[in-house]
């Protein structure tokens, strides 16, 4: 907290370096908002407060413009093969959404900042790296994963993703330890770990680490992908985002081991914020 008559200064997003950093891009995972000292508007302040309400009002009424441009712009770049699913889905699920923080690692996937501030994935990487993502996982046995996501709104997409591939899943809590020691009872061994973000499923990312197995990890704009060997890139927040990934990453998942998917749940199941 500021000494009283000390000025708070507010620094942009994209101008921090270091551990501010790390602090802005945890909070924003963690869905903290740091707390600022009261004081006495005045009146020139309580205007400009005013303007910058209309103009944050304005930008998400503009939303839906941005939304339109974005389809366009991707639909010229798109690449020859064909993606996984509809541009129109990963519109939908808001997949592209980033946030206000843009790590050093993410900084190459991010094409532009919408107009309240909030980083834009490219569309055409996040289906490039989901492709990826889906070749890499199929490298495994299903006994041989764990899927970690502590995040609430993708627990209802996790356990699909659990009954579709038969991969074991960490809802809500991870139990740190339980890769590392082997006095513990329920001690397990695996080889990959799906992480859905490393600053909520930290303990289980470093478990893997520590014991040396490999690390396929979402990242939103605000993650860090140090220790992952492979990367998916995408919207880790919202349940419609995540559901859709676990959702083609199942099917992308299945169908590598041949499999049939004909029994796979439709995606607005996976996509949909009902019961979790």
């Amino acid at each position: 907290m500021a000494k009283k008559n000390e000025e708070i200064i507010e620094v942009p997003e994209e101008k921090l370096e270091g551990k501010a950093l790390e602090q802005a891009a945890e909070a924003e995972s963690a869905e903290v908002t740091p707390v600022k000292e009261k004081k006495t508007l005045t009146l020139e302040e309580k205007k400009k407060a005013l303007l910058e309400r209309a103009a944050a009002l304005k930008a998400e009424k503009t939303e839906s413009l941005d939304t339109e441009a974005l389809k366009e712009e991707v639909k010229a770049s798109k690449k020859k093969s064909e993606m996984l699913v509809d541009l129109e889905e990963y519109v939908k699920t808001g997949i592209y959404l980033g946030t206000r923080v843009v790590t050093p690692d993410m900084k190459k996937f991010v094409y532009r900042r919408r107009a309240d501030g909030l980083a834009i994935f490219n569309t055409d990487l996040i289906d490039e790296k989901l492709k990826e993502g889906i070749k890499y996982l199929s490298t495994f046995k299903p006994e041989d994963v764990i899927l970690v996501c502590k995040r609430q709104s993708g627990w209802k997409p996790a356990k699909l993703f659990e009954q579709a591939t038969g991969i074991r899943i960490f809802r809500k809590k991870y139990p740190a330890g339980i890769m590392t020691n082997t006095e513990l009872s329920n001690f397990f061994e695996a080889e990959l770990t799906i992480i859905t973000d490393h600053w909520l499923d930290k303990n289980a990312l470093k478990d893997t680490l520590d014991v040396k197995k490999n690390v396929l990890m979402i990242c939103g704009t605000n993650n860090f992908s140090k220790g992952a060997n492979q990367v998916i890139i995408g919207n880790n927040k919202s349940g419609k985002s995540i559901g859709l990934i676990f959702y083609l990453l199942a099917r992308g998942y299945l169908k590598a081991q041949g499999k049939d998917t004909s029994e796979l749940p439709d995606m607005d199941l996976w996509t949909g914020e009902d019961d979790q």
